[in-house]
This record gives structure tokens, sequence and C-alpha cells, in this order.
């Protein structure tokens, strides 16, 4: 089972609120999660307040070998996670 780290759209029209999770990359963007790891509300003003991220838990998905999606490599950076670079990425 390859496991990714995904955002996961929550909230109603033109109001987007996403849940970042780890969850088997067969599913559905919405579909079945394993775990919640926290939060991403695009709208918010407070940048304190527009992420939230579970750094123990994203640090432990990662070292076990899940790939975070493009967007989320780049949340958790700003969130203060230590996120390796893709394999597949050019330079690396």
């Amino acid at each position: 089972m390859a496991v990714r780290l995904r955002l996961t759209r929550m909230g109603r029209r033109h109001r987007p609120f996403y849940r970042l999770a780890a969850m088997d990359s067969r599913n559905k963007r919405d579909g079945r999660v394993i775990e919640e790891l926290g939060f991403f509300d695009p709208v918010t003003k407070d940048a304190e307040k527009a992420l939230q991220v579970n750094k123990e838990r994203a640090e432990y998905w990662l070292s076990v070998g899940a790939l975070p999606t493009d967007t989320v490599r780049a949340l958790l950076k700003r969130g203060g996670v230590a996120v390796k670079p893709h394999p597949k990425a050019k330079g690396a």
C-alpha cells in the first residue's frame, strides 16, 4: 500500500478548507483517510491560524515512506516539518 500525504477538501462553495491527511494513493481525493494530520485554511487572514500540522505524526509518516504531494510538501515546510526533496525531482 502506497501512502501519500494529501489534502482533502472540506468547506462550502467559494469557501475552501482543507485537511491534511495520510491516505492510500489509490483512494479518491476526498476518500477514506488513514489519519488526519492537520488542516489548512487558505481564506483566513491570520497566518498562524491558517495552517496547523501535527509535526510528530507528519514526521512519522514521512519516516515510514509516505510521499507528500507538492502542495503538502510546501505546507509542511511552512509548518516547520523537515521534508526531503522528492526522489524523482530534477536536481535531486
